[in-house]
């Protein structure tokens, strides 16, 4: 079986726009002396690879400790995609992923709302992408809304530029 790292390296991740980056502190070091090495870091949440837990948007949404962390684990259709993602390019990834419930879309894509709502409406559990928000940067809020209103596990800031096209 071959097992694909498909997260960012923290320290010089991407960052949604306005998003502090993240930052170490090297506190401690062997080779100044130290008895041991020491590191503290800071980061925001929302930093490189990361999910959206319903919480994120909605008020009384579940927090990433109240998940299920069943929705993370097995199945997954990796579909290739590049510009806005419309409900007929979303309903062609359903088909094509035949009931799997995790989908992760590779490239430079934007889910749209006609998008969303059909994801929202096609049993899916998990909906992951290579940028740091599924909507679009200049208004993600309906798009999540969407989706985690529907328990919809969003994965965002995945690096899915070694895995081919098809099901893991």
């Amino acid at each position: 079986m071959k097992i694909y790292d498909i997260s960012q390296e923290v320290f010089s991740c991407a960052v949604y726009p306005g998003d502090p980056q993240p930052e170490r502190e090297r506190l401690s070091a062997t080779e100044k002396g130290d008895l041991y090495n020491l590191t503290a870091f800071s980061m925001c949440a929302h930093n490189g690879t990361h999910i959206d837990a319903p919480f994120h948007f909605l008020a009384d949404g579940k927090t990433v400790e109240q998940m299920n962390l069943a929705l993370f684990v097995g199945d997954c259709y990796v579909v290739r995609h590049s510009g806005e993602v419309t409900a007929a390019d979303a309903a062609t990834i359903l088909k094509r992923a035949e009931g799997i419930p995790r989908i992760l879309i590779a490239g430079p894509a934007t889910v749209t709302a006609e998008a969303a709502e059909v994801f929202a409406n096609g049993g899916i559990c998990l909906l992951g992408n290579e940028s740091q928000t599924v909507g679009p940067e200049s208004g993600p809020m309906q798009v999540h809304k969407m989706l985690l209103s529907q328990n919809i596990v969003l994965l965002e800031g995945v690096v899915l530029t070694a895995v081919t096209e098809g099901k893991y």
